[in-house]
């Protein structure tokens, strides 16, 4: 345990997060480890539900380990450790009434405590003494110390005005020293009062006791022993209740660590104003806009990566290393639920069972060791781990570049295959170069601001960057001829190596710039075919509720016309309704959707048999005028009509006298068994209708029920304009009769 902790704190130091680990630890009741042991799911479910309320801070409280063990071997506690204990089953009192949710409702009141230890919290006062008012002999002996240390007083105030004195004492006030009341007094003050020195001053003069108040000062003695013999009593009984009450005192204690884990990370997260992270199972760092907690006023990270290894190169002093403690950070921080400063919509961090950074240069003159040799050790330990995720900053310290490139390239393919994700930063072109072919090995290059000459903290993707050396030195001061003269000595050939680089950067760049915008696009092609689709969806489904209204107003004729064929029989009669029967029966081949111009104000439309113009369109709506009429009618159902030419076609010798009205229209509407919507649109194409067709008179077919439809329509029919008026059926009311 001790081991782990050592290595939490120095993972903690490396990755610079020690100050914002002090500043979380101040919110604690009480000084614990960071982490919380069980299942982090279950602890992530309950620190978002006490985000969401308010709650009362918890007090200090020690910790009660010790307490706990002398409990059980039936010891007696002090006053101020049996209240550390009271002031638990206080808090969770108070809890039980914060208005929680779950699932910390059902937690909190599942902390139930028996009435022998609620009864315990009323002996004690705020201030955590026993309180005089629930015992009699207490409240006297509390009367009479407060009253034996006013004769104190007032004693030792005579004497510091009298008059035998005043040539003797230094001032005339009453000076407390090693907890009791003196006199300040000088030299030869024996020839004016006894006294019992109890000590000398700085200047020389003399702190005395007189013997006047030696009897009150008896007395306080014996009434204070008094006092703790009765303390000592209440201490020795309450011990014994908690030896009774022994398991149920160690699982408040656990649970009251338990919520102050919680509590200090929703206070910390609300005080920063951070995030809640929970760490996926996926082996993935997504940062969106994260902010290192060290730094002051940071350059926002966001970063993806989803591969084994990040190799991160580029410009010195450019932020390698700050993104390598970022990406680790982000680690440690979700995996303890630690809230921390990222867009958390679009932040996801993995799980990883262990972090290491190797960071520091292990040189030391104390251990006699190299830097490339500590390194060594430091990458000996990793092959017995499993299921880490590590950082390695500036990977070639210590040797030759080209050695170091070789082994590293083979130590990380072999460290990975034991499931290890590396963040490492390095300046070596030729590990970069033996690493960007492997697919599991993600690019990233730090950019430099050439114009300013300044690093910008920011990060590429896909690409290997260039050093800038010269540039950072001379940033920092370095003389410019000197730098000039190290580019001579550096060589054209390297130089133009890097200029290369550099080029493929820049490339690299707008590669992904113009890939963004094609996505973009992309995107929006697929937005407008799945909006075509969706269309294409609704036209399918109008046209389905259109075939079923006209099955159902074809219904209705026939039904018509047998109820006219029973009043007066006629074969020519039975001949036709066969043949619409075969008509109805009859299906259409299906045509081939074509490409249309959608339809504007102004064209000039057919709705069903009626020609008319088009006046506006609204959402799904169309308004139209046919005739001098004007209908509010569905988009869909208008057709596009051209300026043709009528043929005169030789009509047919008539065949039978068949009275059929105008383009079918209908004197009644059956509205039972529909939805609210679907009857109010049924009822206002077919009034549109009648009205188009000069019917004076039509019938809705409601039904009694509930009368929920003829509310519906009754509401609906007094705001329609071209309604004369309209009442019940005489005899039945499941009918409304509409005039026109």
């Amino acid at each position: 345990m001790q081991v782990q902790q050592a290595n939490e704190k120095s993972i903690i130091q490396k990755l610079d997060l020690d100050g914002y680990i002090q500043q979380f630890k101040q919110f604690f009741a009480r000084e614990k480890p960071v982490a919380m042991q069980g299942d982090i799911n279950q602890h992530y479910r309950y620190i978002q539900a006490l985000s969401k309320v308010q709650f009362p801070q918890p007090k200090e409280v020690p910790n009660l380990d010790r307490e706990l063990s002398l409990i059980k071997k039936q010891g007696v506690l002090s006053l101020n450790e049996i209240y550390a204990f009271v002031t638990m089953f206080s808090y969770f009192n108070t809890l039980n009434t914060a208005g929680f949710t779950e699932p910390l409702l059902s937690w909190i009141q599942s902390i139930e405590m028996p009435e022998e230890i609620i009864e315990i919290i009323g002996y004690f006062t705020q201030e955590g003494d026993i309180n005089p008012e629930r015992d009699p002999e207490l409240l006297k002996l509390e009367r009479a110390i407060k009253q034996n240390r006013i004769d104190i007083k007032e004693t030792l105030y005579k004497l510091a005005h009298s008059s035998k004195l005043r040539d003797h004492l230094v001032d005339t006030q009453v000076h407390f020293n090693g907890g009791e009341e003196t006199l300040l007094v000088r030299g030869g003050f024996n020839n004016a009062i006894k006294a019992t020195v109890v000590a000398r001053s700085s200047g020389g003069f003399f702190y005395i006791i007189p013997q006047s108040i030696s009897h009150l000062k008896e007395k306080e003695s014996v009434l204070l022993s008094n006092k703790e013999e009765l303390i000592y009593r209440y201490c020795k009984e309450i011990s014994a209740l908690f030896f009774k009450w022994e398991r149920l005192l160690a699982f408040i204690n656990k649970e009251y660590d338990r919520f102050d884990h919680y509590q200090a990370r929703v206070s910390f997260a609300r005080a920063g104003e951070y995030e809640f992270i929970l760490p996926s199972k996926k082996k993935r760092i997504k940062l969106q806009d994260f902010a290192h907690p060290a730094i002051e006023d940071p350059v926002p990270v966001t970063m993806d990566m989803d591969k084994k290894i990040m190799l991160v190169t580029g410009v010195n002093a450019g932020g390698k290393t700050m993104l390598l403690k970022s990406i680790l950070s982000a680690v440690y921080m979700s995996k303890y639920l630690l809230p921390f400063k990222c867009d958390a919509a679009k932040t996801e961090v993995g799980h990883y069972k262990s972090i290491e950074a190797v960071i520091d240069d292990p040189q030391s003159v104390k251990n006699d060791i190299s830097t490339f040799a500590g390194r060594m050790q430091e990458f000996a330990k990793l092959f017995n781990k499993e299921d880490a995720i590590v950082g390695v900053d500036e990977i070639e310290l210590g040797t030759d570049s080209d050695e170091a490139a070789s082994l590293f390239r083979v130590m990380l393919d072999e460290l990975c295959k034991k499931g290890i994700t590396f963040i490492v930063t390095t300046h070596h072109k030729r590990l970069a170069s033996l690493m960007a072919s492997d697919e599991e090995v993600e690019l990233v290059a730090a950019l430099y601001d050439e114009e300013k000459r300044v690093p910008t903290y920011t990060f590429l993707q896909g690409s290997i960057g260039k050093s800038y050396a010269f540039e950072t030195a001379q940033r920092y001061g370095v003389p410019a001829a000197i730098v000039q003269k190290a580019k001579k000595v550096y060589g054209e050939d390297k130089e133009n190596l890097n200029e290369l680089i550099e080029r493929s950067t820049s490339l690299e760049r707008e590669m992904r710039q113009k890939i963004a915008k094609i996505d973009n696009e992309l995107k929006a092609v697929e937005k407008q075919k799945q909006k075509l689709l969706d269309e294409e969806i609704r036209l399918q489904e109008s046209h389905r509720k259109a075939m079923a209204t006209l099955e159902n107003r074809y219904n209705a004729a026939t039904k018509k016309a047998r109820e006219a064929l029973k009043a007066k029989e006629s074969t020519e009669g039975r001949r036709l309704l066969n043949v619409a029967h075969q008509r109805k029966e009859f299906k259409q081949k299906e045509v081939k959707p074509v490409n249309e111009i959608p339809l504007k104000e102004g064209d000039k439309v057919k709705y069903r048999s009626h020609k008319g113009e088009l006046l506006s369109i609204r959402g799904k709506d169309a308004t139209i005028i046919v005739d001098g009429l004007k209908m509010r009618v569905p988009l869909s159902q208008l057709k596009r009509r051209g300026d043709t030419p009528k043929v005169n076609v030789p009509s047919k010798p008539k065949q039978a006298k068949v009275n059929v009205e105008k383009s079918g229209a209908s004197v009644s509407v059956k509205l039972l068994g529909m939805y609210a919507d679907e009857a109010i649109d049924t009822v206002d194409k077919f009034l549109s209708d009648a009205l188009v067709n000069g019917l004076n008179e039509v019938q809705i077919i409601h039904g009694t029920g509930g009368g929920v439809l003829s509310k519906l329509v009754t509401e609906y029919l007094k705001g329609h304009p071209k309604i004369k008026k309209f009442y019940r059926m005489p005899g039945n009311l499941g009918v409304t009769v509409v005039e026109l």
